[in-house]
């Protein structure tokens, strides 16, 4: 966990698990997802509270805090989406693979049904990993999304981390989730998915709507704090494999005008209507040079109008965009 100033220098630091979404309260507490959502103290790097998590994964293994790795100063790692594209291996269905493939998948196939059966939609606690954080402070709420069948957008309580209201796609609450893959099916230009389809971020307005990016469905579903569904916005539908709708932020003006949503795939910045959702521009393309991006992942912007991005892959890096007035 690295902490700059505006200008791009270190002013702090803490070693933490490889993480996943983040965000920071007004004492300065960090917040960090991976398998769930842990409260830092940014003094110390300790960890000060941890919201509640199923006692064990998918896979059956018990679910354990995570260690921090051996980390020799000055050399990264490959960082938690080393695993976003993979080839198959072989005994896994690749080339050379060998054995009972068919035993293999079913026995898959029931394990994760007896896990949806033990941990149905409407367990009030993490399942699975995170996705993103955003504390709502004058509520004395935390907004997380899990990647539980295909995400689901958590609320709990700031200050105990007990849970309060959930919901998913078209503002489903959470007991009229389906756990039937074919409702999260989609094939880029087609219809969209009943349930979200995968890797759900989030962000909320200063007028109290909640805009859920489910990037690998190419959309933006828009509810209000309660979960009520309002609309949809399609983005870049032709978008394959990684989704068009990453993280979301707003224009800094007082009605938040824009969306502005970052684009792992397609590599560039999206600006959109805030209200109908119509692009009005794009900035960045794929490249290693300023103003360019490889694996455009998170946004930030500040009161100012100032955007902030983050790069993985081998883009590795943070950005900073000053606005031209």
């Amino acid at each position: 966990m690295i902490h700059f100033d505006k200008q791009g220098n270190v002013i702090g630091s803490f070693d933490a698990p490889q993480g996943h979404g983040m965000d920071v309260d007004s004492k300065g507490f960090v917040y960090i997802g991976q398998n769930t959502v842990r409260k830092y103290d940014p003094k110390t790097g300790k960890i000060v509270g941890e919201v509640p998590h199923v006692p064990e994964t998918p896979q059956g293994q018990p679910f354990v805090a995570p260690t921090l790795p051996t980390r020799v100063p000055g050399q990264g790692s490959a960082g938690p989406v080393a695993g976003f594209i993979t080839v198959p291996a072989a005994g896994a269905g690749g080339r050379g693979g060998r054995g009972n493939q068919a035993e293999a998948a079913a026995q898959a196939a029931a394990q994760q049904a007896a896990f949806r059966k033990k941990y149905p939609p409407t367990t009030p606690m993490i399942v699975g990993g995170i996705e993103e954080i955003r504390i709502d402070e004058p509520a004395n709420e935390i907004y997380i999304a899990d990647n539980y069948l295909g995400g689901r957008v958590m609320v709990f309580s700031l200050d105990n981390f007990a849970f309060k209201r959930g919901w998913g796609a078209y503002g489903h609450k959470l007991s009229e989730i389906t756990t039937d893959d074919a409702d999260r099916a989609y094939t880029p230009g087609g219809p969209m998915p009943k349930e979200f389809r995968g890797h759900l971020t989030l962000n909320f307005s200063d007028d109290g709507l909640v805009y859920a990016a489910d990037r690998n469905a190419n959309r933006i579903h828009v509810t209000d704090k309660q979960g009520s569904f309002k609309k949809e916005f399609k983005l870049a539908e032709y978008t394959g494999v990684g989704g068009s709708t990453g993280g979301v932020a707003f224009s800094p003006d007082k009605p938040q005008r824009f969306l502005f949503i970052s684009d792992l795939t397609n590599n560039h910045i999206w600006f959109l209507n805030r209200d109908d959702g119509r692009i009005v521009g794009t900035l960045g393309s794929m490249g290693d040079n300023g103003g360019q991006f490889f694996g455009l992942h998170m946004i930030a912007v500040d009161s100012r109008g100032n955007i902030y991005t983050g790069e993985v892959f081998t883009g590795q890096r943070v950005q900073r965009f000053v606005p031209v007035r």
